[in-house]
């Protein structure tokens, strides 16, 4: 295996995104040459994207930080790593000291679960801060999967996979994985796996208010109307138990409660009741929900669309029952569980709701985290508690969480604010001082997050490919020397230390491996262990997903709760929607295959092409409102406002206005020169820091009601 900067064909995953797509990168004379995809790779078989490329850019970005900066009157200055960590730890002490241990806040952001050793270990130098004030870009996401695996299953990322690559009926919500090649389900080369999938038979459906890349490569696609799914999903349901098309198979005996606790809950949902406010019709109803039953295998796979909306978490569950009532829960074909070689569910963070919450509106935690909507009013609300100083770690939550101009004004108030990220965006331009780490082809990596996730068990490990020099700190040795500085501050008898504070993550990488499912004490004649990735720079692979249940449940009945109290109180306000208005217009975002949230768009190369960061307006909205294609127009809501370019399309549903997540680069101060030049609005200075999902707290990013009018002359 070469070491960094070697001239060689360096073998790594790309960590860009969630689908761990394998690379061979090429370098020559410490520099890369070329990047291109692993044919050997068992997941993503030579597949890549666009986005691979942006890891050169990343490296190679004259924008990016190398060594700690301090803000001060005169702008930003370089100091020494000992200064920066000595100043960044007394200065949060300190705080804590004057005001409590709640007054310092913690924000990490989505890039943290792309890093190993950010995952490893930045919970304890978290868990050293002691605060309560602790968000996450999973209330901007996927927190409602999350709440239903922990109510169902026992365990917060008992998350239930699609098996894409044996299913025969595709039913696809609010999803689209021909741009995120998965999403909580990684998949990469999901074009040809729907080709596949088509060529044996099978059939995509696809529900989604916009015509997106894969509802064009779909075989059906219903439109429907933003925030209406979980009436979908009942009517589906109400269809399978009335034509009595239910097969609980093997599961029947596992299960915590009798199906006919679901029966009475879905009734008046049938499809006559809903298809009005739905906007597909009963017949087409009723059909897909026979279709679904019947299929030989079959799989619901929910995702951003029914996640990020005021109906998350009931959504994700009715998806769950609509699998499970069918038999296509932990059946080949279906929703299947993975057995990952680093399997970091029996380690603990089975997940616990509402233990406590905000101090202003009294949002309910889940698994330690406060929903990322209250950060700013916790910040500008005064009084014990209020939070004084803020750590964030690979984030960007002005422009990735609801109503980011509010909180964009609270960061400039804080006392103290420090980053660890590789960029001065528009977040941490607020900071003091920004501490920034080693990134992509300069870090050894191993995905602990999207293994668990994959449609089939493999595993890899990747080395360092480039040498990142002498002054450089990677993100784990920075947390570390944090956590370290902190305690000398701030002695804390209860802490006992952690595994961290004398193993590098090697070392627990290669623990977790050879205690895990594929480890030394399986029956494998190979076991999983680092030396063995080592060896097979293209990764293992470790079969296809095989049906786990009850074993992997963690319930402490050790049955599945198919009616978890908590959830199904939702489902009045789910029925309040048959009866009340709807908005004339709302929002919903939209992804490009170029795009991951706003942390690539400083990359040259992702940023070329047509402009992105567009407006989707229906023909029919359109000519109500006097806009005619390439216009600037405004989009309004109870937050906000933004001028931005229309784009007249019947890619959306009359009534919809689609708005891509991520983009907003203008605010001053942001050194992010590629991004500036296209710099688009933030859909986020539309989103609502009210409107969240009422059980999980999650952001409703899509259905915020919004007004639009002409701006006149075109762009």
């Amino acid at each position: 295996m070469p070491t960094p900067g070697d001239d060689a064909i360096h073998h790594r995953a790309c960590n860009l995104c969630e689908a761990i797509c394998g690379l061979l990168v090429e370098v020559k004379d410490g520099s890369v040459v070329s990047i291109k995809g692993d044919p050997d790779d068992p997941l993503s078989r030579g597949y890549l994207c666009p986005k691979a490329f942006a890891l050169q850019d990343i490296n190679e970005d004259p924008d990016r930080l190398r060594r700690p900066v301090r803000r001060t009157e005169d702008g930003w200055e370089e100091i020494g790593w000992d200064e920066a960590l000595d100043e960044a730890a007394r200065r949060l002490a300190e705080v804590q000291s004057a005001h409590g241990r709640d007054a310092v806040a913690v924000y990490q952001g989505n890039p943290s679960v792309h890093n190993a050793g950010s995952m490893l270990f930045s919970p304890p130098f978290v868990r050293t801060l002691r605060t309560k004030n602790r968000f996450s870009a999973t209330s901007v996401d996927q927190l409602p999967h999350h709440v239903v695996g922990w109510a169902m299953f026992g365990h917060q990322m008992m998350i239930p996979i699609p098996d894409i690559d044996r299913t025969d009926f595709f039913l696809v919500m609010g999803a689209n994985p021909l741009a995120s090649n998965g999403s909580l389900m990684t998949a990469p080369g999901m074009g040809d796996r729907l080709k596949a999938l088509s060529a044996r038979g099978g059939r995509l459906v696809v529900v989604d208010p916009r015509r997106s890349e894969t509802a064009r490569r779909a075989d059906t696609h219903h439109f429907i109307r933003p925030g209406t799914d979980a009436l979908l999903l009942l009517a589906l349901l109400h269809t399978v138990f009335a034509e009595e098309l239910t097969d609980l198979g093997r599961l029947a005996p596992h299960l915590d409660a009798e199906v006919e606790e679901v029966t009475a809950l879905v009734d008046g949902f049938a499809p006559t009741d809903v298809a009005g406010v739905v906007g597909i019709s009963a017949e087409d109803i009723a059909q897909l929900a026979r279709d679904f039953a019947s299929a030989e295998s079959a799989v619901c796979y929910p995702r951003m669309g029914l996640s990020t909306q005021a109906f998350g978490t009931l959504c994700n569950w009715l998806a769950v029952l609509l699998n499970l009532v069918t038999g296509n829960l932990d059946e080949v074909g279906g929703a299947m569980f993975t057995t990952p070689a680093f399997d970091t569910l029996p380690m603990g963070g089975r997940g616990h709701l509402g233990r406590f919450a905000s101090r202003v509106s009294g949002a309910q935690e889940f698994g330690g985290e406060l929903p990322v909507s209250v950060l700013a009013e916790e910040i500008l609300t005064e009084g014990t508690g209020q939070i004084r100083a803020l750590v964030t770690s690979a984030g960007n939550p002005v422009l990735s969480t609801p109503n980011g101009p509010r909180l964009d004004g609270a960061l400039s108030g804080l006392d103290f604010m420090l980053a660890v990220d590789i960029y001065i965006n528009e977040s941490t331009r607020h900071a003091d001082i920004i501490l920034p780490p080693t990134t992509g082809l300069e870090t050894a990596h191993y995905d602990l997050a999207f293994h668990p996730l994959a449609v089939r068990n493999t595993s890899r490990w990747s080395s360092p490919t480039l040498d990142a020099g002498p002054e450089a700190r990677h993100d784990w040795q920075i947390f570390r020397e944090l956590r370290a500085r902190l305690l000398a501050h701030a002695p804390d008898p209860a802490d006992r230390g952690t595994p961290t504070d004398a193993m590098d993550p090697h070392q627990l990488i290669d623990f977790g491996l050879a205690s895990g499912p594929h480890g030394a004490a399986s029956d494998r004649e190979h076991p999983v262990s680092l030396q063995l990735l080592k060896e097979h720079p293209s990764g293992v692979d470790l079969g296809p997903l095989e049906p786990r249940l009850p074993g992997r449940l963690f319930t402490e009945d050790g049955l599945i709760h198919l009616v978890p109290a908590v959830i199904a109180a939702d489902l009045p306000r789910a029925r309040a929607l048959l009866d009340g208005p709807s908005p004339d217009l709302v929002l919903i975002g939209r992804r490009s295959l170029r795009d991951n949230n706003s942390w690539m768009h400083n990359s040259p190369r992702l940023q070329s092409g047509r402009e992105r960061c567009t407006a989707l307006v229906h023909p029919s909205d359109a000519e109500a409102r006097g806009i005619v294609h390439g216009q600037q127009i405004e989009v309004r809501s109870r937050v906000g406002a933004v001028r931005i370019e229309a784009c007249v399309s019947d890619e959306v549903m009359p009534g919809v206005v689609s708005i891509p997540h991520g983009f907003g680069h203008g605010r001053p101060g942001a050194r992010l020169r590629v991004a500036a030049r296209r710099p688009g609005v933030s859909a986020n200075d539309l989103t609502d820091e009210r409107l969240v999902d009422a059980i999980s707290g999650n952001a409703a990013l899509n259905g915020v009601p919004v007004h639009v009018r002409s701006l006149g002359g075109a762009s």
